[in-house]
Parts: C-alpha cells; sequence; structure tokens
C-alpha cells in the first residue's frame, strides 16, 4: 500500500498542564502507529500569540506531527481531534516530501 507524506499541525488549549500536554501528544502518536502510520516526527513547536481570538483564547501551544500515512488514517485523526475538547484547532496538509515545513 504507497502512504503519502503528512504534515498536521494542532493547537492545544494554553491553560492545559504539561503533563496533559504530553498524554495528548502520546496519545496521537500511538494513535497513528496504531492505524498503520509510519515515520513520525512530532515538533513542540511552543505556546505562540494567536492571530485572532479562538474559543476565547489568545494564545496557543503548537504541536507539529510529519508522518506517512493514507487517507483513511487522515479521516480518523481528524474526527479523534475534533471531539478532544483540548484541541482548538487542527490543520493537516499532505507534502510533497517527506521535509518537515517551518512555521
Amino acid at each position: 500500500m504507497f502512504l503519502n507524506n503528512y504534515e498536521t499541525i494542532y493547537v492545544l488549549k494554553p491553560d492545559i498542564t504539561e503533563l496533559v500536554n504530553l498524554s495528548i501528544v502520546n496519545y496521537y502518536k500511538v494513535f497513528i502507529q496504531a492505524k498503520g502510520g509510519q515515520n513520525i516526527l512530532i515538533q513542540h513547536r511552543g505556546r505562540r500569540h494567536l492571530s485572532y481570538n479562538m474559543k476565547q483564547y489568545y494564545d496557543g501551544i503548537y504541536i507539529q506531527i510529519n508522518y506517512q500515512a493514507n487517507g483513511q488514517l487522515i479521516n480518523l485523526l481528524e474526527k479523534s481531534m475534533r471531539f478532544n475538547n483540548n484541541i482548538v484547532r487542527y490543520l493537516t496538509v499532505k507534502c510533497d516530501s517527506p521535509n518537515t515545513l517551518n512555521l
């Protein structure tokens, strides 16, 4: 099966603890691996000021995940993120090359 390169960036609420932050990151890493994703690279982009107010938050914690997967995994991943109350916003893009994009 052919796997495409994807990058998912999600923004966590700024008031969560470091323990919750790490548990969410580990959950999505295991989730991607369990659904057949490969070459997972996670980068903590840190707390940043948002360009506009999202769900009454002015700051957010940015996490970037680069991985190889199929399109079905993307649907499952985004559905899971949609129902996670600690995630303010998320975006997945298909990359042409395995190189990481920089914010």
